[in-house]
């Protein structure tokens, strides 16, 4: 191996750590948007299962899951935009629907039968996809996914969320409230 100077393998070894502490930034605090969304009214989206009532029509009133392409299909009416929305937004658009020629004043209720999943990934104990309960906070996700590892940065986590169709990444606190499909990301500690 060639001689290498000192002073060269200094600056070497200080670029390399200069490198490696800036990655460990590379994250920034979350947007504003990003903590808004968790205290603004349910967005519905892909993989909700929305349970819809009409009243006086047990024909029409089902389960429907919202599909990849952010419709739901009702009877008569076809498909019904549903992403983005939010329930009274959509209970209103179908009975609107119904309306034109089907039923005289129909009355719409929706609740959301079941959630879209959270993707919990990293320093926990079992990885995955789990169910998601309204007011879950990030602690209560990696709760269920078995835990922190001892590896696991207990302090603050990664959160992937998407905010009016745009997806975003913020570093917030395990205490931080979470919104049905979520991705949290736990990382390694340095230390």
């Amino acid at each position: 191996m060639p001689f290498v100077q000192p002073k060269l393998l200094m600056a070497l070894s200080l670029a390399a750590m200069t490198v490696a502490v800036s990655g460990c930034n590379s994250y920034k605090p979350a947007p504003r948007a990003f903590n808004e969304a968790t205290i603004q009214p349910y967005a519905l989206d892909s993989g909700d299962r929305l349970r819809i009532t009409v009243f006086d029509q047990p024909s029409m009133t089902n389960t429907y899951t919202i599909d990849q392409a952010g419709y739901i299909a009702f009877p008569l009416v076809g498909q019904v935009p549903a992403r983005g929305r939010t329930l009274q937004q959509l209970s209103g658009q179908i009975a609107q629907k119904l309306k034109q020629g089907y039923l005289r004043d129909p009355d719409v209720t929706i609740d959301v039968d079941r959630y879209r999943s959270v993707f919990i990934m990293g320093e926990v104990g079992q990885s995955g996809q789990y169910a998601y309960v309204p007011g879950m906070t990030v602690q209560n996700a990696v709760a269920v996914a078995g835990g922190f590892t001892s590896r696991a940065n207990q302090s603050a986590v990664d959160v992937t969320r998407k905010i009016n169709g745009q997806v975003m990444t913020g570093r917030v606190n395990i205490s931080s409230a979470i919104v049905a499909g979520d991705t949290i990301y736990v990382r390694e500690r340095l230390f």
